[in-house]
């Protein structure tokens, strides 16, 4: 079992730019992991994410702005946001999967507030 800890939300003006971080108890690489958010009133979406295959991909809205990345060493998975708008507003999740048995780890959460 891993835990997992979100940190570096806030709140920023639209066009700027955040990196979240999420902080694992253990190794990540026996993982998928990746970036989930949920707005106000809506369902947990996948924002950006490896493959087991360690490719990246990414929900259409956020294609060209955001950036997953990994540090095995420091247990750490990023994901930096550029050029934020309101619509990217929400609790940001950090996710990580055993794919054999579709386990599913999750940590509490960082709030993103995009407004001026």
């Amino acid at each position: 079992q891993v835990q997992l800890v979100e940190s570096g939300g806030g709140l920023v003006q639209p066009g700027g730019s955040l990196r979240l971080s999420c902080a694992a108890s253990g190794s990540i690489s026996r993982y998928v992991m990746g970036w989930y958010r949920q707005a106000p009133g809506k369902q947990r979406e996948l924002v950006a994410g490896f493959s087991s295959g360690g490719n990246t991909h990414y929900a259409e809205s956020v294609e060209g702005r955001f950036t997953i990345s990994k540090d095995n060493a420091k247990k750490t998975v990023y994901l930096q946001m550029n050029t934020l708008k309101p619509e990217d507003t929400g609790v940001y999740y950090c996710n990580a999967r055993v794919v054999a048995t579709a386990t599913n780890y999750w940590g509490k959460g960082t709030l993103v507030t995009v407004s001026s």
